[in-house]
């Protein structure tokens, strides 16, 4: 059986094939985001040519904007300003006469985790991405669950501090605190730098409250990181535990598991992962 899986992604349209659960084969084009709506699309269909055969029996497609995931209507994309609102899961069922699965890119990293990463063994577990925001998905009793308005699992908009999580819990946090990037910061730290990983401490410090807030929201039996900032997960995690720890349910916290995700290409195989979410 063969899966497409599509990333739109911030400069590029990626489209996979994966098939009995591999990747197979990658095509990608860079992303105009000066065009109008329907030349991205048609950069999207040449993708989808290229790759699609008669044994192909879905499509799934990861896009960072708000999306209607029943009628998968797409909103304001990122990076990609024409596309206000594309009703893209119509347009691609027309043409392909296949199922086609659309969703955020965050939900698509917890999907992804579930059938092809460390979420595999879990029914209940967070994607959390750490990136240039903070982000996650949810898997409820081996199901993705988005919410009516793909909104579920928006922790990073949570109010904290006067701020929200995301401005202390992503890569934001080394810009506003010491006018660094993640990455700089990052270089610093495994050099030995003492500031680094000192702002690392802080930031698993609020890492780990976001985490607190997420335990008492979802219960997960699992939490995988994914995102820029996760690579450096080893500066971090014992400022994060430690807040952690301090949660009301100990047992809840016995249990938990958290790890950063190993899983490569996981935004197409997420997107892939879609349509098994639907179908299994």
């Amino acid at each position: 059986m063969e899966i497409l899986g599509v990333d739109l992604g911030g400069t590029n349209i990626r489209v996979g094939q994966v098939e009995n659960d591999t990747l197979k084969q990658i095509v990608s084009t860079p992303i105009n985001n000066k065009e109008i709506e329907e030349d991205v699309l048609n950069s999207l269909y040449g993708l989808i040519d290229q790759v699609v055969n008669s044994s192909t029996k879905g499509i799934g497609i990861g896009v960072p904007s708000v999306v209607d995931t029943k009628k998968g209507i797409v909103y304001d994309v990122q990076n990609i300003p024409s596309w206000k609102e594309v009703h893209l899961k119509e347009l691609l069922e027309k043409k392909y006469g296949i199922p086609v699965y659309v969703n955020n890119d965050a939900n698509c990293f917890a999907v992804g985790e579930k059938y092809f990463g460390k979420g595999k063994e879990y029914e209940d577990l967070v994607g959390l991405i750490i990136g240039t925001g903070l982000g996650a998905g949810l898997i409820l009793n081996n199901k993705l669950y988005s919410g009516r308005n793909c909104g579920a699992g928006e922790f990073g908009m949570v109010p904290y501090l006067g701020q929200n999580y995301e401005y202390y819990c992503s890569g934001q946090f080394f810009g506003h605190i010491s006018n660094l990037t993640g990455a700089e910061a990052s270089k610093k730290a495994a050099a030995g730098d003492k500031e680094a990983l000192a702002l690392f401490e802080r930031l698993g410090e609020h890492i780990g409250e976001a985490i607190k807030v997420i335990l008492y929201t979802t219960d997960p039996e699992a939490i995988i990181l994914g995102g820029s900032v996760s690579k450096s997960f080893k500066f971090f995690k014992d400022k994060m535990w430690e807040r952690i720890n301090t949660f009301a349910f100990q047992q809840s916290v016995k249990r938990l598991v958290i790890e950063p995700s190993e899983v490569e290409q996981v935004a197409i195989l997420g997107s892939a992962a879609l349509y098994y979410d639907a179908v299994r």
